[in-house]
């Protein structure tokens, strides 16, 4: 399929898509706010650049929009433009993912991946995330370790409403 924009067009819609503070990122930040939970953003002698640092639970989190982070979910479809140069992206962003989550767990941080389809109201919901966030951050455990939140997880009647 050919795209129906022009080069031009194109290029502009992709720069205005945002890295940081995506709307999925911001309506978890106030979640986890407004459930008691204290964050920072960033941290400069990091060893990557989590989305939300939880310092006082040392966990990191990862909010993956699923189109960018090639999530097996029913949001995700490789563009049929330039197959190949999007496939190579999305491998380098799991590629990335994967190295980040080694080096924090050998930092001796917990990593919690939120994908950006568990947090829509007809999957499991922002109540449930931060459910499952907290009973994460709240757990006793002897070294790092890592929680996924993904629709995947979800029965296929879940994933269809």
């Amino acid at each position: 399929m050919v795209d129906v924009h022009t080069p031009d067009v194109r290029s502009k819609n992709m720069r205005a898509i945002r890295s940081a503070n995506t709307k999925p990122e911001l309506v978890l930040r106030k979640a986890l706010h407004a459930a008691g939970f204290r964050y920072r953003l960033t941290k400069k002698d990091f060893p990557c650049k989590p989305d939300i640092l939880l310092t006082k639970y040392q966990t990191a989190i990862f909010v993956h929009g699923c189109f960018w982070h090639g999530h097996s979910c029913k949001y995700f479809r490789l563009p049929q433009s330039r197959p190949e140069f999007w496939s190579n992206k999305i491998n380098q962003n799991k590629a990335r993912d994967l190295n980040a989550t080694n080096k924090l767990n050998q930092y001796g941080w917990n990593v919690v991946v939120v994908w950006e389809c568990a947090l829509r109201p007809s999957n499991i919901g922002m109540a449930e995330v931060v459910r499952q966030v907290s009973d994460f951050l709240l757990k006793e455990r002897d070294s790092p370790d890592l929680l996924e939140i993904p629709a995947s997880a979800l029965s296929d009647s879940q994933l269809s409403s």
